[in-house]
């Protein structure tokens, strides 16, 4: 009999482990449409930290209050709830600020997630404002130049086939901590980034966000779906 339920307390075990999601998701929802991110398991610090707030509906009614086309669109900043159009934006947040969490195999290419950070040697992330990378299409000469003049390193070839191809912003690699990336909707960056502007870049028309955080039934439903989506690419 005790074997019997053994048996029974593996196999379901099993199943539950089977079942879990290999990554939490969150869910942008605009006016300019919505975007589902996948939040990288090699960046913890900002993950937990970005599942906390989105749980809490910290990021709920603020806007993208800095929106530069061909290069990415700002938010988080609490402050930007119901805030007037001549209001300075971009200082707030928590008191507190997230460790860098760089990874060589993470970059910045078109449609990641990466945190905002202010001038600090550390190089450490702002408690709540993030940024979603458009950036552009870049060719070999001037992926060269971006070596020599920012990076100081070289581009791996497979992500310089990336940016020669979807695009992206590699100036900003090992500066800014990349940890998510858009798996469905990534017209809602496109979207967002053709908005008119004014002063320091903030759309003329208050695009505000929702964020929610996918359940595991909901997660698990949309693992299955890209990779179905991937295996048919190949």
């Amino acid at each position: 009999m005790n074997k019997l339920l053994l048996l029974f307390a593996m196999l379901f075990c099993g199943f539950a482990q089977a079942a879990k999601p290999k990554y939490q998701y969150v869910k942008i929802s605009t006016s300019k449409g919505e975007c589902i991110i996948r939040l990288y398991n090699e960046t913890p610090l900002h993950r937990d930290n970005f599942l906390k707030l989105a749980k809490e509906g910290y990021y709920d009614g603020t806007i993208f209050h800095r929106v530069i086309k061909d290069f990415m669109i700002q938010g988080g900043d609490p402050d930007s709830k119901n805030a007037t159009p001549e209001a300075m934006l971009g200082n707030g947040g928590p008191k507190y600020t997230v460790p860098a969490e760089f990874r060589d195999s993470l970059f910045h290419k078109k449609g990641v997630l990466a945190a905002a950070r202010d001038n600090n040697p550390e190089k450490a992330s702002s408690g709540s404002q993030f940024y979603l990378v458009q950036g552009k299409v870049f060719t070999d000469e001037q992926l060269d130049n971006v070596e020599k003049n920012r990076l100081k390193h070289k581009i791996p070839d497979d992500q310089r086939a990336v940016y020669k191809t979807l695009g992206g912003t590699p100036h900003l690699d090992r500066n800014y901590t990349v940890y998510g990336e858009v798996v469905k909707g990534i017209a809602m960056i496109d979207n967002i980034a053709a908005v008119e502007t004014g002063n320091a870049n903030r759309p003329k028309e208050d695009v505000k966000m929702t964020i929610t955080v996918l359940k595991k039934r909901e997660a698990r439903r949309l693992e299955k779906e890209l990779n179905k989506m991937a295996k048919a690419v190949k």
